[in-house]
């Protein structure tokens, strides 16, 4: 019998099924597995500790992540704190993994991706006030188009001003910085893999750069398992038959149904809360 009141467990029933998937999947692969849905930013870090706290360092830690992306400091945070619990780090990608979330799972031992999972460009975000992300090669590309048009016809300024009313000098600043610091954190991502040595780290940055950091891609550009391969990366294709992915797959069906909620869980500590619908 539950040890919870017969009420407050009917309540809770939904959590405690997908904690019992949880603690499934652990005794089948013998590691310990732990979710995140959000956007990676500060709020998350205590959040994510609480999950991995007591970590036992030698054994595996999965992590099935999902994230449309946010900080890129915050993310080298995570995998460096995820890292210091474990034996192996696999970051699972049942979804996406977009821009911070892509510079996670680069300090991973592995990245299990299945035929739909997707990476992208590093592309810092920032929150806005509705709760949205807007990526700051959006920013940028945007008071960038507006000043060339200005130029060539000074009439439209007073249109482009409008449009652009929410922007204000500081953040585009913000927005190069974010950018500036992409390389720098593409090679803190990689070093936060104990196991890989100074010389791999070079290489892969030198791989990853044209791709993931140079090129004029939208937040929203397609990486997936393939490509990511193809730069050096550790990814497994999963086989979407295999008992594996059908348990995480199974897993991850519970969280969609959710729909957008931020997810912090494990098979013992678990915390959600809803997200804005336009994420």
């Amino acid at each position: 019998m539950p040890e919870q009141s017969p009420l407050y467990h009917a309540e809770q029933a939904a959590r405690y099924d997908r904690q019992g998937l949880i603690k499934a999947y652990q005794d089948r692969f013998d590691c310990r597995l732990v979710v995140l849905i959000d956007a990676i930013f500060g709020w998350g870090v205590t959040l994510f500790e609480e999950l991995i706290h007591d970590a036992d360092a030698s054994q595996d830690l999965h992590l099935l992540l999902d994230t449309p992306g946010g900080d890129g400091e915050t993310a080298v945070r995570l995998v460096r704190a995820a890292q210091a619990r474990c034996k192996e780090l696999t970051v699972i990608v049942a979804d996406r993994a977009k821009s911070a979330g892509t510079l996670l799972t680069m300090g991973a031992h592995r990245i299990l991706m299945g035929p739909t999972s997707d990476l992208g460009p590093v592309d810092p975000q920032f929150p806005q006030g509705d709760g949205s992300l807007i990526s700051a090669k959006d920013i940028i590309a945007a008071v960038d188009d507006a000043a060339q048009k200005v130029q060539s016809a000074p009439a439209t300024y007073p249109i482009y001003a409008a449009l652009l009313g929410d922007v204000s000098a500081l953040k585009v600043q913000q927005a190069r910085s974010a950018l500036a610091r992409s390389a720098d954190l593409v090679e803190e991502a990689l070093r936060s893999n104990p196991d890989r040595s100074e010389k791999d780290v070079k290489e892969l940055k030198a791989k990853l750069k044209a791709p993931l950091i140079e090129a004029k891609q939208s937040h929203a550009a397609i990486f997936g398992a393939k490509d990511a391969l193809k730069v050096g990366l550790p990814v497994e294709e999963a086989n979407p038959a295999s008992e594996q992915w059908k348990m995480i797959w199974r897993l991850w069906a519970k969280y969609y149904a959710l729909g957008p909620t931020r997810i912090y869980e494990g098979e013992r500590a678990s915390k959600t809360v809803p997200w804005a619908p336009d994420q």
